[in-house]
């Protein structure tokens, strides 16, 4: 059955229209996005007639590690702000966020289909500089976003540009911080639950069920390190079991070759099962992330991984944001390493001291890649200070990542032709799904939306073995 504004609630994700103390505050107008973990509406405030976006999150960890990112990056230009929030013990999270009507995706995908000149050189240069702006904001705070991309770039009728869906982020721990091991709570109870950040967080229930976070002393200092200063340390309150999405990087171990890669019928993959597959030790997850903006250690099952991540899916997209098409449009987790491979070659000791430690190297393995594309033919329309702009960000070696701070001083974004104003920003009016990816248009890349590495490959075969299973595609 179809969903319609004026029918009766038939799931918990419309609980929101049940919830006297949200519907007495907010008319519900329409619903303008869903995804996996939430649904987003549009709604006036009643006491002034604002309009605002009702954020209805369905899972638990992420609606707390949304709303503890967005509480520690108050005040800051370029994120999203959250006004209010409402949670009760039987009920989904409900974030009160600013409204902005469209994002960077719709912006790309009008540059391509409508607008005959493109993105200026000066609009790409203040799109730029207002990601940066964000992404900097966040990483000075200790936050790594984890899933950026242009969908979740939203912006403004002014052209105002801001981060938002926070619903992966981490507070890492900067250096010199102690884990407590009593921070492990029952997620039946949202009141006491918390999550090891970079200090303890008191979660006290206040009228209306509303919660309100009550910061400890923060290390000011440690918190404030250069972002190339910050390293992720393993918490044991940390954990990851809700995020983990179903593409296997996690869980699977694989064996493929690129030349394997463009038809994947023709190959086949040999899977065993991890043991604790679902790590309650405190690791990060290397399961985050949208794919085709997903950083090569998190690709090879990376749990020990820092701002970085965020840095490179940056670098992807700039590069979106300057020839319009998507980078590195993987179809599954192994294409989407044979993708990256083809532009960048292969990785190495060389090229990534230290690469051979990652969990799945000696387990992924690809042929040579005698001549890779190079980004200079990935982008052949742009300039050698663009390409270089990007190439400063899409480096395999996470330690050789330009930080956001170093590139909003990089002299590409500070010569002529300058940013634009604000006001000489084009803004398209957004179409369709607020939660929809509009940086493609997906039947140019048909199958490719697919989380599961096992969806684009056919039939297959599943056998079970004494240290786990392993799958053969035919």
């Amino acid at each position: 059955m179809s969903r319609m504004e004026d029918s009766p609630p038939q799931s918990k994700s419309w609980s929101i229209h049940t919830r006297r103390e949200i519907t007495s505050k907010y008319e519900i107008l329409e619903r303008v996005g869903s995804g996996a973990y939430s649904d987003v509406y549009k709604a006036r405030r009643r006491s002034d007639s604002i309009i605002v976006a009702l954020k209805e999150v369905h899972d638990y960890q992420s609606a707390f590690r949304e709303i503890e990112a967005l509480q520690t990056l108050q005040n800051c230009p370029n994120i999203v702000v959250l006004q209010e929030y409402f949670w009760s013990d039987d009920e989904d999270a409900v974030l009160v966020l600013e409204y902005l009507p469209t994002d960077l995706g719709a912006v790309i995908k009008a540059a391509k289909k409508e607008w005959e000149d493109g993105i200026g050189v000066g609009e790409v240069k203040r799109w730029m500089v207002q990601i940066l702006q964000g992404v900097d904001a966040c990483h000075r705070n200790c936050v790594v976003h984890r899933d950026l991309k242009p969908s979740n770039l939203l912006i403004s009728d002014e052209g105002v540009l801001k981060i938002a869906d926070f619903g992966q982020a981490r507070i890492l721990l900067a250096p010199g911080f102690a884990a407590d091991d009593g921070h492990i709570q029952s997620h039946e109870q949202p009141q006491s639950f918390q999550e090891t950040v970079s200090q303890p967080t008191d979660v006290v229930p206040v009228p209306g069920g509303q919660l309100v976070h009550e910061r400890k002393a923060v290390n000011v200092e440690e918190c404030d390190a250069e972002p190339d200063e910050i390293r992720v340390k393993h918490a044991p309150g940390d954990i990851d079991k809700d995020s983990v999405s179903h593409d296997g990087a996690a869980s699977c171990l694989a064996t493929c070759a690129t030349s394997d890669i463009e038809d994947p019928s023709q190959y086949s993959c040999s899977y065993e099962a991890e043991d604790d597959v679902e790590d309650w030790n405190g690791s990060l997850t290397s399961c985050v992330g949208t794919r085709w903006f997903r950083a090569p250690e998190l690709l090879y099952g990376s749990t020990n991984y820092g701002l970085e991540i965020d840095l490179w899916s940056v670098g992807c997209i700039f590069s979106e944001l300057l020839t319009l098409e998507p980078l590195f449009p993987g179809s599954s987790d192994m294409d989407q390493l044979g993708k990256i491979f083809s532009v960048l070659g292969n990785i190495s000791e060389e090229v990534w001291p230290g690469c051979g430690e990652l969990p799945d190297y000696k387990i992924i393995s690809f042929g040579k890649v005698e001549k890779p594309i190079g980004l200079e033919s990935s982008m052949r329309s742009r300039s050698p200070d663009e390409i270089l702009l990007v190439k400063k960000l899409l480096c395999f070696d996470p330690l050789s990542r330009a930080t956001a701070m170093e590139l909003l001083h990089d002299s590409y974004l500070n010569e002529e032709p300058l940013p634009v104003p604000l006001s000489d920003l084009r803004i398209p009016l957004k179409q369709g799904n607020q939660d929809e990816d509009l940086s493609v248009e997906w039947n140019d890349f048909k199958d490719f939306d697919s989380d599961s590495d096992f969806d684009d490959f056919g039939s297959s075969t599943f056998i079970t073995t004494d240290n786990g299973f392993s799958i053969r595609f035919s």
